[in-house]
Parts: structure tokens; C-alpha cells; sequence
């Protein structure tokens, strides 16, 4: 059986996938702000597709579209990362 007082629960898997699914959501939530504010209302497929990305490719999205000049260009990185 587990002993919770004496294990360090931020050291199992469980709680590893936990911290990086919401680190995950937490990044794509900011950028699909960003974009929202930057060039309006985003598209329900645009916002599934930001939601599906990595936590690599997010941090790379987040860099990237301070230099988009409109939403094309973010269908356009979005078409050029996809796995």
C-alpha cells in the first residue's frame, strides 16, 4: 500500500501527466488569447487544432505569432508543424 506521509506524490507518473496536461491547456488557453485580441474571433477548427499541439510547438506558436501580421499566417505555421 501506498504510505501518502511518507511518499513525495510529485515524484509518480500520475502526477507528472496531471502538471503537464494542465501546463499543456494552460499555454494553448494563452495563445488562442492572444490570438483572439490580436485578430478577433477565432475559428472552432483553429482553436482544436492550437488545443491538439504540443507543449514544444505551443512555446514555438507563442514566439512566433508576435511577428504574425494576420490569421493567415497562423494557418500557415499551423500547416508547416502539424505532426
Amino acid at each position: 500500500m501506498l504510505d501518502l506521509k511518507t511518499t513525495d506524490v510529485t515524484q509518480t507518473r500520475f502526477y507528472r501527466e496531471v502538471r503537464d496536461i494542465g501546463r499543456q491547456e494552460g499555454e494553448a488557453n494563452l495563445i488562442l488569447r492572444q490570438l483572439d485580441r490580436r485578430f478577433g474571433e477565432v475559428t472552432p477548427d483553429r482553436i482544436n487544432t492550437v488545443q491538439g499541439l504540443s507543449i514544444p510547438q505551443l512555446e514555438s506558436l507563442g514566439e512566433e505569432l508576435l511577428d504574425f501580421q494576420g490569421i493567415e499566417d497562423l494557418d500557415a505555421w499551423l500547416q508547416a508543424h502539424q505532426e
